[in-house]
């Protein structure tokens, strides 16, 4: 977990424009350690809350070495570039930070300290945290999850890196205010380094999936009164085998459907069409139940992605949905969760 006494620098080319940067904008927004720089080539000068509407006043620099002078101790890697992979032209900006005195949080595929050209680098002190791994002794899943008395709220949604992991931050901050006993438990790299409990899902081998999930939810649900469980992928996405494994590993009482608004068609696959959410609702509740062999679970309400709205238009859009669905909506990041906790309380 990166915590508030960390000095974060998050390497993010091409990322804050781009469609690749969602994991260090997840950190600008919710991360407790303090940002003292985005690294981001296209964008160096400019100001990070216009670009962004992130409330936070970080400078946005050209390379690593311009952010040296802010004095990080962390440097995050906060792009995910498609397959996961450590990008050839990323290396050299990598040693220089090691050799600068810089822990690296790694959510890449690429295994930092398995490569001898970053591992001799690294001093006394310093840690690369390579997280996606796949935890030993994992067991195959078994659905002991129903059993517990907590309250399991999975996001769940129509497409990819739609807002899963915000919606749930957001619920599990609202759930706090209510004074409830809340947990959030991360799926992904980028819930890994701002919350440090859970585990990397799309590490782990697809036998032994549902049964990490099972294991992570065994492991914290007697202690709290809800669980706030990071959606991964769409059933609705040929790319994505990670939401399945959740839905069986968490045995949720709770869903949470996000959409982004407007959206159509699948982003990287435009020729996939995204059916009415009134059947992507019953799809994942029937998904959820398998005919009556799991616990019933609903879809609660329907989180609505308005980032790229006008205010106005982001009103009708949650009206519309509401209406269109029959669910309780709202954009959380937007207008807060009060409205998504309400509908699951």
């Amino acid at each position: 977990m990166l915590n508030s006494d960390q000095r974060l620098a998050i390497l993010l080319h091409e990322g804050i424009r781009g469609n690749k940067g969602k994991t260090g904008l997840a950190l600008l927004r919710y991360s407790e350690a303090e940002v003292v720089a985005v690294i981001d080539r296209d964008c160096a000068g400019e100001s990070l809350v216009e670009l962004t509407g992130i409330p936070r006043t970080v400078p946005i620099v050209a390379s690593v070495t311009d952010a040296l002078p802010y004095q990080p101790d962390v440097l995050a890697i906060g792009i995910a570039p498609t397959g996961g992979a450590l990008p050839d032209e990323w290396r050299s900006e990598l040693k220089q930070a090691i050799a600068a005195g810089l822990s690296i949080a790694n959510g890449l595929h690429t295994q930092l300290m398995a490569d001898p050209e970053f591992s001799a680098l690294v001093q006394p002190g310093q840690w690369l945290w390579d997280m996606r791994q796949e935890p030993p002794g994992l067991p195959v899943g078994t659905g002991q999850a129903s059993k517990l008395s907590c309250l399991r709220v999975l996001t769940v949604g129509t497409d990819m890196a739609i807002g899963k992991m915000s919606t749930s931050l957001q619920l599990h901050q609202a759930a706090r205010q209510r004074g409830l006993r809340s947990k959030f438990l991360a799926t992904g790299q980028a819930g890994l380094m701002i919350a440090g409990d859970g585990i990397a899902l799309d590490a782990i081998r697809v036998d032994f999936a549902s049964g990490a999930v099972e294991q992570m939810v065994m492991q914290f649900g007697p202690d709290f009164d809800i669980l706030h469980i990071e959606g991964q992928g769409s059933l609705i996405n040929p790319s994505s085998t990670a939401t399945l494994p959740l839905i069986r590993g968490s045995q949720p009482t709770h869903l949470i459907l996000v959409h982004r608004a407007g959206q159509t068609h699948l982003s990287r696959l435009p020729e996939i069409a995204i059916p009415p959410l009134r059947e992507v609702v019953h799809l994942y509740e029937t998904v959820a139940t398998a005919g009556g062999a799991f616990p019933s679970a609903k879809v609660a309400a329907i989180a609505l992605n308005t980032h790229h709205l006008n205010e106005f238009a982001a009103e009708q859009a949650i009206e519309q949905t509401a209406i269109a669905t029959g669910l309780p909506c709202t954009d959380p990041v937007r207008y807060g969760a009060e409205k998504l906790i309400e509908a699951i309380i």
